[in-house]
């Protein structure tokens, strides 16, 4: 049997209690991944990709 662990405490079985889903910057707000509370960085840079263009071989 597989069992997973809470990715705030390595040491603790999940128990779905929705703490991992909460916002950091607002807490009363369930997190919708917007990375405003991730320092910039190049570990996390990103990019905008507005067209993917095939090249038909």
């Amino acid at each position: 049997m597989d069992r997973f662990f809470c990715v705030l405490d390595e040491k603790k079985e999940c128990d779905n209690c929705g703490e991992c889903d909460i916002c950091d910057i607002h807490p009363d707000e369930k997190c919708t991944n917007c990375g405003k509370c991730i320092e910039p960085d190049e570990k996390y840079a990103q990019i905008l990709i507005e067209k993917v263009i095939m090249d038909e071989k």
